[in-house]
């Protein structure tokens, strides 16, 4: 599910050396028409449901909270069901914006969520439905994730740079950054599996995991590198840059101050070693510039 999205484009390619990928987007399936959804699966009869699809408009959210909903948490429910049904295992992916930033240092799956938005709150739920299913299940946390093949944070500040001769980030926010691309070789990683042994394999490490690239970074410091990667390219003008407070700026929703992800458990039970933030960025415009 998800096909088109940042995390699902790059699935449908990783995926593929371990065996048939059935790719389905928006065009194909409608994840709000649940009685269809479940007719898609079982036609399809897949062993593993990959679910990368997600309704990501945090600002948007706060006025669309039904349909956040379905699409973040409903559907993802149904998706468990079915795979309960089938024996199959969901893999599904979340967010950092479970959490509310008051820990001030990376969380770990044993911290208690706190959504600040109802993206957050919502992506929640979605956790909460499909572990409630009883589904061999791996929900896969991740943190700001972008795709210079879609609209996403990177590709606004180069669009930005080109608009304006300055520009304001907000350096109150600290994640950490994490190119999609290393998030599909990491889960396909981890899915290295066939046949039985994935359903054992999942029912044995069935749970909860934090899956993002190592380091830290304010917006601010993201986008200071997101210029001087684009400038080592020649895409880029020089631009000056202005730290700023999240304040400064008009927001529907309310953004954790820190949400970095300890991703300790997935490194220690799957051996994934997803690289530092800024070597990630700087293979994402090597491997793939902005369209």
């Amino acid at each position: 599910m998800g096909k088109n999205g940042q995390v699902g484009w790059e699935l449908q390619r990783t995926l593929a050396p371990l065996g048939e990928v059935v790719a389905l987007g928006r065009p194909d399936l409608d994840l709000t028409e649940f009685d269809r959804l479940r007719d898609v699966v079982r036609e399809v009869g897949p062993e593993i449901i990959v679910n990368a699809a997600a309704y990501t408009d945090v600002d948007r959210a706060e006025s669309e909270p039904e349909l956040a909903l379905a699409v973040n948490a409903n559907a993802p429910g149904v998706l468990a069901e079915e795979a309960a049904r089938l024996g199959a295992v969901l893999v599904h992916f979340s967010t950092d914006y479970v959490f509310d930033g008051a820990k001030g240092k990376p969380y770990s799956e044993n911290d208690t969520p706190n959504p600040l938005n109802v993206y957050g709150e919502t992506k929640l739920a979605g956790e909460r439905a499909v572990e409630a299913a009883g589904a061999a299940h791996l929900v896969l946390r991740t943190s700001w994730v972008y795709s210079l093949r879609r609209e996403c944070f990177v590709t606004k500040v180069l669009r930005w740079a080109q608009e304006q001769s300055v520009l304001k980030i907000a350096d109150d926010q600290v994640s950490t950054p994490t190119w999609c691309r290393v998030v599909a070789k990491a889960s396909a990683q981890i899915l290295s599996y066939t046949g039985q042994a994935i359903r054992e394999f999942a029912e044995r490490n069935s749970g909860l995991y934090h899956l993002a690239a190592l380091g830290e970074a304010s917006r601010y410091q993201w986008a200071e590198a997101i210029l001087s990667e684009a400038s080592d390219h020649g895409w880029q003008t020089a631009t000056d840059l202005l730290p700023s407070k999240s304040s400064q700026f008009r927001s529907a929703a309310r953004r954790p101050p820190f949400s970095a992800l300890n991703c300790g458990k997935s490194r220690a039970r799957f051996s994934v070693e997803i690289p530092d933030w800024r070597i990630g960025l700087g293979n994402a415009f090597r491997e793939g510039g902005p369209i």
